[in-house]
């Protein structure tokens, strides 16, 4: 998985495998899933971010392993 934050775009966006994306569809406004063709999400774009998460946290990213 890769994560990309561009800050200019205000946009994150998590890729969850390389496959080629077919589809990309907007969920919720400011969030976007894109598709493969087996129609498996491959990615997930969140826009306008500064807006959804406070700024100290984009500046860290924890995960967390269940």
């Amino acid at each position: 998985m890769k994560v990309h934050f561009d800050e200019k775009a205000d946009a994150l966006y998590l890729r969850l495998d390389d496959s080629k994306i077919i589809e990309s569809e907007e969920v919720q406004p400011g969030i976007v899933l894109d598709f493969n063709e087996s129609k498996q999400v491959v990615g997930i774009e969140i826009l306008r971010v500064k807006g959804r998460v406070p700024l100290a946290n984009l500046k860290q990213m924890q995960f967390e392993i269940a």
